[in-house]
């Protein structure tokens, strides 16, 4: 439809009336300067109380004679994998150190095995805490405390030594990984990692980066590549004496009295 002329004339001029006059230059740079002028930061202090209750399911064997002797014992913490997560304590038992035992070994160290809950990763808050319930209640020679663990229980051995390197006199993981970036905060920490050539759950490259790291930092490492095995490391590693042999072996120094090593 053809539009009237007489509208156009009133249609322009409200729009020559509507438009916005021009700012001159130099204000307009005053303006933009304004506009990007950071606002001032101010200090401030978060001060809140966080209450927390942690619960970790474990298993707990104590070595023969521990309740006549009044000698200290080792103690060793193993971390099961992603399959034993839950609230049944008897899927701890399917391999490792807790199979063992479960068949009637008897290990000369106090054996702790935490389950982690479903759909759930190893946290460090609680193994810690776990931790320090068991130093505290059992006789623990705080020079000969071990971390051992396989699958996403060998990824929480290597995260939980790099959390606590100074608790830990060695730490065995099997088929698991890590962060090279903090390897070196486990210098001074013996480490013996094992894992699978044909392992296609966590590839052998996981144990080779973190081993390589350590080394690169000047540390105690060194790992154990079994040529036919697939993700399943941990029944040759855990049935070869030598591994418990040299676990025990290790010993951390610890502070004399005075303050002094």
């Amino acid at each position: 439809m053809k539009t009237p002329t007489r509208w156009i004339a009133p249609v322009a001029a409200l729009l020559l009336v509507a438009a916005p006059a021009a700012i001159p230059a130099k204000e307009a740079m005053s303006v933009a300067a304004k506009s990007t002028t950071p606002t001032l930061l101010r200090p401030r202090v978060l001060t809140k109380r966080v209450t927390k209750t942690l619960r970790l399911k474990y298993l707990l064997s104590l070595p023969p004679g521990y309740r006549k002797s009044g000698e200290t014992y080792p103690l060793v913490l193993f971390l099961h994998g992603a399959g034993e997560r839950g609230q049944d304590l008897e899927k701890v038992k399917m391999h490792g150190p807790p199979k063992q035992a479960a068949q009637g070994r008897e290990f000369p160290f106090i054996l702790v095995c935490p389950q982690c809950p479903d759909e759930t990763w190893w946290q460090m808050e609680p193994l810690i805490a776990l931790l320090d319930e068991i130093q505290a209640k059992y006789r623990v020679d705080p020079a000969r405390v071990y971390v051992t663990g396989i699958s996403m229980g060998g990824y929480g051995t290597w995260e939980l030594a790099m959390t606590q390197p100074q608790r830990f006199a060695a730490a065995v993981p099997v088929c698991g990984g890590g962060r090279p970036w903090m390897a070196p905060l486990l210098k001074d920490m013996p480490v013996w990692a094992f894992h699978g050539a044909r392992d296609k759950v966590v590839l052998p490259r996981e144990s080779e980066d973190m081993v390589a790291a350590l080394k690169n930092a000047g540390g105690n490492a060194k790992l154990t590549i079994y040529p036919n095995a697939t993700h399943d490391a941990w029944t040759a590693t855990y049935n070869n004496p030598e591994v418990y042999e040299w676990m025990l072996a290790q010993r951390k120094p610890l502070p004399a009295k005075g303050g002094k090593k």
